[in-house]
C-alpha cells in the first residue's frame, strides 16, 4: 500500500478537509476521475487495484460506489496475490448474500478453493464465510469440506475451512451433508490443536441439532481431554500462562454436557480422571490475573460437567464448598460464574441443603453493583426455592422489587408470582402476596400475572370471600394501579356479593369505589368495569338506577368499544324481564386445568438469548424431563409443576367468555412467539453403526464365529479384526483385536458400538483402542456384556480410520442369546414332567421347516452338531422315538435363570423338521426357535 502514492495523498486530502462540503467536493472529483479511467482507458492490474482501494476507502466513508462493483469482482480473477487480495476484500465489503453480482464470482471462488496455493484457498474461504448465502453455500460447501478433510491441506487452511462450514451451517443448516458426520468427527484426532479447536467448534453446533449422528464425538472429547489435562500432550505454543489450551478444554467439557452420562465404565473413568486433575490444579488461586482467568474458565465448565454427570458425590461436595467461596469473591466475573454454576447445581441436585447454607449471601447478591450479578442472583433464588424457604425468599424479593432495576422488574414479578403460586401452603398468604405484588410492581406486571390470580381465585371457592375483601381494601386507597383496578373489577363483579353484608362493603360503596377509579382509568379498563356493573345489576337490584345512569353516560362515549358495550348493557338491563340478564351474568364456571401461562411467559422471555443448555433455570422438578427442557430452550414453553389448581386465563374484558373468545387460552395463542424455523432441520443423519449399513462380506467371519469363541471376524488387505470371547453365566467378556496389515500407520482409529437390544443386553466398554495404529501393529478393545433379559438382536460395531481417505466397516458381533446358555442334564421322567408343567401357550414356540432349496440336504450329524452348538445338552434315550432329538439348557440372566426344553422331530421322507421349544419365561422360546430355524435352514456347508 505504501507504494500507492496517489491513494496516500487522497486519504491525506480527505483528512485535511476542514468542512464536510470540502470533503464531498474532493470525493466527487475523485469518483469522476475513477469513472473516466474505468470507461476510457485500458488499465493494468496495479492501476485497477489502486482505484478499487480508493473506492473501498470512499465506501467506508459512507458514499455510494456502485459503479465500481464489477471492477472489484474482476480483480478476484487476477493472478497476482496482492490484486486478488484487494478483489476479495472489495467483494466482502461491497456485496451481500442477495447481491445480483454475487453469482458472477462463484466460479472464481471455486477455482481458488481448488487451487494448490494455500493463500488463494484462504482468500476464497474468507469470502464464502463472510458473504456466502444459501446459493453460494450449496454450490461451494462440498469444496470447503474437501479442503477440510484433505490430507494435503495445511493446518491453517483446515482451521479456516472448519470455521467457514460453521458460518454456513449457522445460516442454513441443510448445507452440511449427512454423510460428512463421521469424517468431521475424525478430525478431532488431528495433531494440530488449532484444527481440533476449530473442528470442535463446528461439532458443538452440529451436536445440538443432531446428537445421534455426532455421538462419536463424545468419546473423542473424553480421550483428547485426558491427553491434554493428565498426559500434557500439547504443543508448548498452546500453553496459556501455564494452562494447557484452556479454550479447547472448555469446549470439550461443554461438549460432554450435550449427552447423557456414558454407560461405558472406561469412558466414565477417562472423564473422572480429567475432572479430578482439573479440580486439584485449581486449589490455589495464582497471582497472575491471566492465569487465574484461564484456570477459572476451565474450572467452572468442569463444575458444570460434574453437576451434569451427577455421579461423583465426593466431588459434588467439593463443588458446593468451592462455589460458596466464589460467590463471595471480590471479582465480579467470579461472583457471576459462581452464581451461574450454583443455579445449575440447584437445577440438577436432589437436595438444596448445600445451597441453602449460602442463602443470605445469595440474597445479598441482589444488591450487587453489577446488573449481571443481580440477574444471576435472581435466577439462583428462583431455582433454590422450595416449601421450607419460599416465604423468606419471596418476602426478600418483594423488598428488593421497590429498588430493583427497571430492566429486571418484569422478570422479577413473574418469578415472584410463580414462586408464590408454586409453594403456597396457605391460601390467604397466596392472596396477600399476589395483591401486594400487583400493588408494588405497577407497570411492570404483565397481564398474565393478574389473570393467573383470577384463575386461581375462581377455581378455589374458599378463597373468593377473602380475595374480594382484600382487593376492595386496596381499591379504597387513593393511589391504586390500573392492574389492581382490573383485577378488582373482575373479582368484585363475580364475588362482590359475598362481602356485601360486611361493614363498609355494601353494594353502593363497591359501586362508588369502582366509579372513582373509572374516571382516570384507560379505555380497556373502563370496558371491563362496565362488565362489572352489568353483573351488579343482576346481583344488586337496589342500585340499578345508579348503574343505568352509568350505562347512559357511556353510551355517548367517543370510544366505539365503550359506546357499544354501554348501549348493549343498557338495553339488556331495561328489558321487561330479567331472564336474559341472569343468563348472561351467570357465575363463571371453574377454568379447565392447563399449564401455567406464567411459566410459558417466563421461558418465552429467555428462549433463544444464549447457547442452548441441557437445563433451564428452575429447581429439580423443572428439569425432570429432558425432552421438555429442550422444548423450553427452543420455544420457551414448559410444563407447570404448580401445587395450586391450574387453569386458563380469564377474558380481559370481564364478561363470560367462551374458549373461542379467550385468546390467551386458544391454541393459536399458545403458538404465539414460537420460532418455527428454530435450529432443527429435516435432515436425518443415518446411524452408520446400525445393521442397515453392514459392510460387504461381513457374514463370512460372523458365521465362522457363530459357535466358536475365537477367530477372525473380518479381514481385507488393510485390516484384520479378531475376536476372543469367554462367557460365564450372564456375563461375557469379548476382546477385539485390530491389526493394521498395511506398511503405513493409520490415524483417527475409532470404534462405535450400536446395541439395538438395550436394555436387555448391557454392553460396557472396559478399554478403547488407541487413536493411531502403526504399520504391522495391533490394538485391542475389551467389552463386557450382561444379559439382563431375553434379547434377539446382536450388537454391531462401526470401525473407521484415516488412511489417506476415511475407511469404514460395519460388522455384526456374534454376541447371541445362546452364548448365555448352559447345558443341563435331566432324566426322562424329569424332562417330561417339566415339559408338561411348562405347557403350551406363550411359553412354547413351534415351527416346521426344511432346508433352503439352494442348500445341501440336512443330515442327522449336522442337526445334532447345530443343536449342541446352541449349547443344548442332548439327552439320550429320553424320547420314545429314538430319531427325535431332545435337549435341555438353562438361559442365564442377570435376574435369574430360565429353564429351556427342546424337542426336534425329523421327517426324513419329506425332508422336514418340527422343532418345539418350551421355557419358563415368555419370549425366550420364540427367540431361540427363530435363531435355530435360521441356522438349520441354511443347511450344512458345501
Amino acid at each position: 500500500m505504501s507504494s500507492m502514492r496517489g491513494l496516500v495523498q487522497f486519504i491525506a486530502d480527505l483528512r485535511n478537509a476542514r468542512a464536510r462540503e470540502l470533503e464531498e467536493k474532493r470525493i466527487n472529483k475523485e469518483l469522476a476521475n475513477i469513472r473516466q479511467k474505468f470507461k476510457s482507458e485500458k488499465l493494468d492490474g496495479y492501476q485497477k487495484k489502486k482505484y478499487v482501494c480508493k473506492l473501498l476507502y470512499i465506501y467506508i466513508q459512507g458514499y455510494n460506489v456502485d459503479f465500481g462493483h464489477l471492477e472489484a469482482v474482476n480483480l478476484i480473477s487476477a493472478t497476482k496475490y496482492s490484486e486478488k487480495q484487494i478483489g476479495y476484500l472489495a467483494v466482502t465489503l461491497f456485496l451481500h448474500e442477495q447481491h445480483e453480482l454475487l453469482h458472477l464470482v462463484v466460479n472464481s471462488i471455486r477455482k481458488d478453493l481448488l487451487d494448490h496455493n494455500e493463500l488463494n484457498n484462504c482468500l476464497a474461504l474468507h469470502a464464502v464465510a463472510n458473504v456466502g448465502g444459501r446459493e453460494m453455500g450449496e454450490a461451494l460447501s462440498a469444496d470447503v469440506h474437501r479442503l477440510l478433510i484433505s490430507p494435503t491441506s495445511k493446518s491453517f487452511v483446515k482451521k479456516k475451512a472448519a470455521l467457514t462450514l460453521l458460518r454456513l451451517y449457522r445460516k442454513h443448516p441443510a448445507i452440511i451433508q449427512r454423510e460428512w458426520a463421521e469424517r468431521i468427527i475424525s478430525l478431532m484426532d488431528d495433531p494440530d490443536m488449532g484444527v481440533v479447536l476449530s473442528v470442535t467448534s463446528l461439532i458443538m453446533a452440529l451436536v445440538q441439532d443432531n446428537p445421534d449422528a455426532y455421538k462419536g464425538s463424545y468419546v473423542k472429547a473424553a480421550q483428547r481431554l485426558r491427553k491434554i489435562v493428565i498426559e500434557n500432550d500439547i504443543s508448548p505454543d498452546y500453553l496459556y500462562y501455564k494452562v494447557p489450551c484452556p479454550w479447547i478444554q472448555v469446549k470439550f467439557l461443554k461438549l460432554l454436557q450435550y449427552y447423557p452420562p456414558s454407560e461405558d465404565s472406561h469412558v466414565r473413568d477417562l472423564i473422572r480422571e480429567s475432572l479430578q486433575a482439573i479440580m486439584q490444579a485449581t486449589t490455589e488461586a495464582p497471582k497472575n490475573v491471566q492465569q487465574n482467568n484461564a484456570q477459572n474458565a476451565v474450572l467452572f465448565e468442569a463444575i458444570n460437567l460434574l453437576i451434569h454427570l451427577d455421579t461423583e458425590h465426593q466431588l459434588m461436595m467439593q463443588i458446593s464448598s468451592k462455589l460458596g467461596r466464589f460467590i463471595q469473591s471480590r471479582e465480579t466475573n467470579v461472583r457471576y460464574l459462581g452464581l451461574d454454576a450454583m443455579t445449575h447445581f440447584a437445577a440438577r441436585s436432589d437436595t438444596l441443603d448445600p445451597i441453602k447454607r449460602h442463602q443470605n449471601i445469595i440474597i445479598g447478591s441482589l444488591r450487587d453493583r453489577d446488573i449481571s450479578v443481580r440477574r444471576k442472583g435472581l435466577d439462583l433464588l428462583y431455582s433454590m426455592c422450595d416449601t421450607t424457604n419460599a416465604q423468606p425468599i419471596v418476602n426478600e424479593l418483594l423488598k428488593y422489587l421497590q429498588t430493583a432495576d427497571f430492566s429486571i422488574r418484569e422478570e422479577m414479578t413473574l418469578k415472584i408470582a410463580i414462586l408464590t403460586e408454586k409453594y403456597a401452603t396457605d391460601a390467604q398468604w397466596y392472596i396477600d402476596i399476589s395483591l401486594r405484588l400487583l400493588a408494588m410492581a405497577g407497570d411492570h406486571v404483565s397481564d398474565e400475572v393478574w389473570q393467573r390470580v383470577v384463575q386461581i381465585v375462581t377455581n378455589n371457592e374458599e378463597l373468593q370471600p377473602y380475595a374480594a375483601q382484600h382487593i376492595f381494601d386496596y381499591l379504597k386507597a387513593d393511589n391504586c394501579h390500573d392492574t389492581l383496578v382490573k383485577i378488582g373489577g373482575y373479582i368484585l363483579g363475580e364475588f362482590g356479593h359475598l362481602i356485601a353484608d360486611s361493614k363498609g362493603c355494601s353494594p353502593i360503596e363497591q359501586l362508588m369505589v369502582l366509579q372513582t377509579k373509572m374516571i382516570s382509568a384507560p379505555d380497556p379498563t373502563r370496558a371491563l368495569l362496565l362488565s362489572t356493573f352489568v353483573k351488579f345489576v343482576n346481583l344488586f337490584p337496589e342500585i340499578k338506577p345508579q348503574l343505568l345512569q352509568m350505562f347512559q353516560f357511556y353510551s355517548h362515549s367517543p370510544d366505539s368499544e365503550l359506546q357499544q358495550r354501554a348501549c348493549e348493557y343498557l338495553t339488556i338491563a331495561t328489558l321487561p324481564t330479567d331472564d336474559l340478564l341472569r343468563t348472561i351474568c351467570d357465575e363463571m364456571p371453574p377454568f379447565s386445568e392447563r399449564a401455567s401461562i406464567l411459566l410459558q411467559r417466563l421461558h418465552k422471555k429467555s428462549a433463544g438469548i444464549s447457547e442452548r443448555r441441557t437445563w433451564v433455570v428452575g429447581g429439580k422438578d423443572a428439569n425432570a424431563d429432558e425432552k421438555e427442557v429442550l422444548l423450553a430452550q427452543q420455544t420457551g414453553l414448559k410444563r407447570s409443576f404448580t401445587t395450586i389448581v391450574n387453569g386458563t386465563p380469564p377474558n380481559t374484558n370481564g364478561a363470560a367468555a367462551t374458549p373461542a373468545q379467550n385468546g390467551t387460552s386458544s391454541a393459536a395463542k399458545d403458538l404465539e412467539g414460537l420460532d418455527m424455523n428454530g435450529y432443527s432441520t429435516d435432515v436425518t443423519i443415518p446411524n452408520l453403526a446400525s445393521t442397515a449399513h453392514l459392510s460387504p462380506e461381513w457374514e463370512i467371519g460372523y458365521e465362522n464365529l457363530f459357535f466358536a469363541d475365537e477367530g477372525v471376524l473380518y479381514e481385507d488387505p488393510q485390516i484384520q479384526v479378531g475376536i476372543r470371547a469367554e462367557y460365564r453365566g450372564h456375563l461375557g467378556v469379548i476382546k477385539l483385536y485390530f491389526t493394521n496389515k498395511a506398511s503405513f500407520s493409520i490415524g483417527s482409529f475409532t470404534t462405535t458400538l450400536d446395541n439395538k437390544s438395550a436394555p436387555s443386553l448391557k454392553i460396557d466398554t472396559k478399554s478403547l483402542p488407541d487413536s493411531s495404529v502403526g504399520a504391522d501393529s495391533q490394538v485391542q478393545q475389551t467389552i463386557v456384556c450382561t444379559s439382563t433379559a431375553p434379547f434377539s438382536e446382536p450388537p454391531t460395531i462401526r470401525i473407521s480410520y484415516l488412511a489417506g481417505a476415511l475407511q469404514g466397516y460395519t460388522l455384526k458381533l456374534p454376541i447371541l442369546p445362546h452364548r448365555f446358555m448352559d447345558p443341563s442334564e435331566l432324566s426322562a421322567e424329569d424332562f417330561f414332567k417339566r415339559w408338561r408343567q411348562i405347557g403350551a401357550g406363550p411359553l412354547e414356540a413351534q415351527s416346521t421347516f426344511g432346508s433352503r432349496p439352494s442348500s445341501a440336504p440336512l443330515n442327522d450329524k449336522f442337526v445334532r452338531d447345530t443343536v449342541a452348538g446352541f449349547r443344548w445338552r442332548i439327552l439320550e434315550n429320553v424320547d420314545p422315538n429314538p430319531k427325535n432329538i431332545v435337549g435341555c439348557a438353562v438361559l442365564q440372566l442377570e435376574k435369574g435363570k430360565t429353564g429351556c426344553l427342546l424337542r426336534l422331530e425329523p421327517n426324513h421322507q419329506q425332508k422336514m423338521f418340527r422343532v418345539t421349544i418350551r421355557a419358563t419365561q415368555e419370549r425366550v422360546p420364540g427367540i431361540l426357535l427363530n435363531q435355530m430355524q435360521e441356522r438349520l435352514a441354511r443347511g450344512p456347508p458345501a
